[in-house]
């Protein structure tokens, strides 16, 4: 339903928006690392960090929901969360890894089947995804009955402008993995999703970005539903929309807007890097 962000050229108001930021943002950096232990420690630590962040944001509703991070060593496999074990609680080392097949090749619980159908999907598809989140928020969820895409009436929205797709598959419980491959072609090269009467699904290429986009695109479904309760909302036009989205919706601002809730959850709750 929407367009490649990649179709075509930046234009000269985009490029004014993101050079604007540049000096600030070339100061910053994603980490790097010298192993892939390290690395794989990293990356658990987020994940861990990400259902804390979920549960803090209220996004847990029963044995729903779940976030995957690709293994940085074994690149066919990901991490994702035991099936029926509360966000809140989610430690690094509670977290499973699976390979392509479903199959738990480390840690112990089990596999949710609906994880393993849209992520194997989706981390196949996309090399680049490091990590994609999917929940069942209360907001999300209620705008995925709506129909319809987000429209750019905030800045935040911009982010998501051209770059999120509404999968219209009236299955809506996906448990097969021709299921799961259909979603990973209709997402094709977007961030996220709106899943018809179900709720959002996010990518990154690390946590962070994966998790920030969930969190944003819920807030903006939710200032969609409060704007379209008063009136029909003013909308951004098409270029202010496209040069906000230079600035605040590529893979680097996911991860940096994440940041802050990362050190706030750790802070608060730093037994989830154990």
């Amino acid at each position: 339903m929407t367009a490649p962000v990649k179709s075509a050229p930046r234009s000269d108001l985009e490029q004014a928006k993101k050079d604007a930021y540049d000096p600030v943002f070339r100061r910053i950096a994603v980490p790097s690392f010298a192993s892939p232990i390290d690395e794989r420690q990293h990356r658990k630590q987020r994940l861990a960090g990400a259902f804390r962040i979920f549960a803090a944001f209220g996004f847990s509703e029963g044995v729903a929901g779940h976030i995957t991070a690709r293994d940085p060593e074994f690149t066919d496999t990901f991490w994702v969360n035991p099936f029926g074990m509360h966000f809140g609680q989610i430690r690094a080392r509670d977290l499973i890894r699976v390979d392509r097949e479903g199959n738990v090749v480390e840690g112990e619980g089990p596999l949710n089947v609906s994880a393993f159908a849209i992520h194997a999907a989706i981390h196949e598809a996309r090399p680049e995804v490091v990590a994609a989140a999917h929940a069942h928020s209360i907001h999300g969820k209620a705008w995925s009955a709506v129909g319809r895409l987000l429209d750019p009436i905030t800045q935040d929205a911009c982010a998501f402008y051209e770059d999120h797709i509404f999968f219209d598959d009236a299955r809506v419980l996906i448990t097969e993995a021709s299921e799961g491959v259909e979603l990973a072609r209709c997402l094709g090269p977007h961030k996220a999703a709106i899943l018809r009467n179900h709720g959002l699904l996010t990518v990154g290429q690390t946590v962070e970005e994966a998790v920030w986009w969930f969190v944003a695109m819920e807030r903006c479904c939710q200032a969609q539903f409060l704007a379209e309760s008063v009136c029909k909302p003013l909308q951004i036009d098409s270029s202010n929309a496209r040069a906000a989205r230079a600035v605040n919706g590529t893979p680097f601002i996911g991860w940096f807007q994440c940041q802050p809730l990362w050190d706030h959850i750790v802070r608060a709750q730093p037994d989830l890097l154990k």
